[in-house]
């Protein structure tokens, strides 16, 4: 999704010449094409205020939980970063766009998803149940006490998903960057953006949390009972 027709033109040729199939959107078409079409991952390039990203990415999580990259300007800091992980988005690539590393970090998010599709033992696929909510692992989906789906990003799916596996015990946060398939260049102060942006999800009060509670110098700990569903 770029609002540059040329610039997104050349992007679109670069992936085609490299069988990835692609679609150039510009922002005031994005909605229409999340209702009707489906997509594996989509690469925003972002105009020039934070705000642009802020809504854009609502504007997808809203709709959608496919994965998102997005491409922001070299100005962007280290706090505009982290709100974008926070409201969303997968990966964020700064500065001038380097098509051989678009491509890279596509194939990388690709992989991650793939990877977190396949990680469940074929001898289990079934879920969790953890205070009233469910994390259904054939469907990946996440159904809160009243029964309705929550959406998740990939990694927030992958968070909970690693935090269920071991109730009561904390992880550390190289432990879960491993279990989400972050980056390596992906700082703690990722995960613990991920952290924050799970608890409100599924926290009655996010401020004061009971489910996931931070364990100092230790990480998180998933403070619940949880049922193992088949």
């Amino acid at each position: 999704m770029d609002d540059d027709a040329e610039a997104r033109a050349g992007s679109i040729r670069y992936l085609a010449d490299r069988q990835c199939a692609a679609v150039g959107v510009g922002h005031a078409d994005l909605a229409r094409h999340l209702k009707r079409d489906t997509f594996s991952l989509v690469v925003a390039k972002l105009r020039f205020t934070p705000g642009d990203g802020i809504a854009v990415l609502r504007q997808i999580r809203a709709r959608s939980a496919v994965p998102v990259i997005l491409v922001v300007s070299e100005g962007c800091t280290e706090a505009e970063r982290i709100l974008y992980i926070e409201l969303g988005a997968d990966d964020v690539l700064c500065g001038r766009l380097n098509p051989r590393e678009l491509l890279a970090r596509i194939r990388a998010t690709l992989r991650r998803q793939e990877i977190g599709r396949r990680s469940v033992s074929p001898a289990f696929r079934g879920g969790y149940r953890f205070e009233g909510w469910e994390l259904d692992l054939r469907s990946r989906t996440l159904k809160d006490p009243a029964g309705r789906i929550v959406k998740t990003t990939m990694a927030e799916y992958a968070l909970l998903s690693a935090l269920l596996e071991a109730p009561g015990r904390p992880l550390s946060r190289a432990r879960l960057i491993r279990a989400t398939r972050a980056h390596e260049d992906v700082h703690d102060r990722t995960i613990d953006a991920q952290v924050r942006r799970l608890r409100h999800r599924i926290e009655v009060d996010p401020s004061a949390p009971k489910l996931i509670r931070t364990r100092r110098g230790a990480g998180y700990v998933l403070d619940a009972s949880v049922e193992i569903l088949f």
